[in-house]
């Protein structure tokens, strides 16, 4: 099995699950849903940049062969704008809560509480 496959299915796996999260109606499958679709992001930009093995970052004259900096660059400020959404959507998911008194994202209640089958 090639590396390839590997983390083109770790992608697929992070996504899938993300978007099936991103999907229910509770606000903190909402924020797990967010965070993996934001690794599976990350992973894909750093997949992108056909990273090699003891090779330098940065190019140096009479060098042939180097690594891009740039896919290194783009996942670490994605790491960092992940973070920030992150933090956002659970002090929302909080405030939410707080003055709902209930986690489902359309605000109606759920089934078991209001008693029903």
């Amino acid at each position: 099995m090639s590396m390839e496959f590997l983390i083109a299915s770790a992608i697929a796996v992070l996504t899938a699950a993300g978007i099936y999260l991103c999907l229910r109606a509770r606000t903190f499958q909402l924020v797990l849903g967010l965070a993996m679709l934001s690794y599976a992001i990350n992973l894909f930009l750093f997949s992108m940049g056909r990273l090699t093995v003891d090779r330098p970052p940065i190019y140096e004259k009479g060098l042939t062969d180097y690594t891009d900096p740039l896919p290194q660059a783009l996942v670490l400020t994605a790491i960092v704008i992940a973070f920030g959404m992150t933090a956002l959507v659970v002090v929302l998911s909080l405030r939410s809560y707080l003055e709902s008194g209930t986690d489902q994202v359309d605000g109606k209640p759920d089934p078991d509480e209001r008693g029903e089958p």
